[in-house]
């Protein structure tokens, strides 16, 4: 049971449930080759950019994990709760959004979700109308790796709610 700190009543929430596996104690080499490429992916795009596109990818995987990590990431590093609230509704919201921005969530979804078996030419012309090509390569290593992420994540069912912003930068 937990008490809430605005009521004075106690509220029981669901239990935790507990991690399925600990990927990275029993596959260090992995992890690390990981942590590597996710350092490699995020050199020279902007920060904010950065993490509204982990947020959004997480979101459609949800990886819950993934969520808590980069939200609070965001909220640390200055992005506002509301772009992140809006985030998961962007293609309604495309007002607290860059055209720039747009272009990399719409290419994260089509990159993360790829029902169709392709990127579809008009979203990958748009962000290349956005980005350099060589930020445009940062971008879809970007998406990539965190679907990487994700699917360590949600196999090994990692618990949100213990990340502390920062903690393993």
């Amino acid at each position: 049971m937990t008490t809430h700190p605005d009521t004075p009543t106690t509220v029981e929430y669901a239990p935790e449930r507990p991690a399925r596996l600990e990927w990275a104690k029993h596959a260090p080499e992995v992890y690390q080759a990981m942590v590597r490429l996710e350092t490699a992916a995020r050199k020279g795009l902007d920060h904010t950019l950065y993490e509204l596109v982990k947020i959004r990818a997480s979101q459609i995987n949800h990886c819950a994990f993934c969520i808590d990590m980069h939200t609070k990431d965001a909220l640390a590093a200055g992005e506002s709760a509301e772009r992140i609230v809006q985030l998961s509704a962007w293609d309604e919201s495309r007002h607290f959004y860059t055209a720039k921005e747009i272009a990399a969530l719409e290419l994260t979804e089509a990159v993360t979700v790829l029902t169709d078996g392709f990127v579809p030419d008009e979203v990958y012309d748009n962000a290349a109308k956005h980005f350099e090509e060589a930020e445009l390569a940062q971008v879809i290593a970007a998406i990539t790796v965190i679907n990487a992420w994700n699917r360590f994540g949600v196999t090994c069912r990692m618990a949100p709610g213990h990340y502390e912003p920062g903690q393993y930068k």
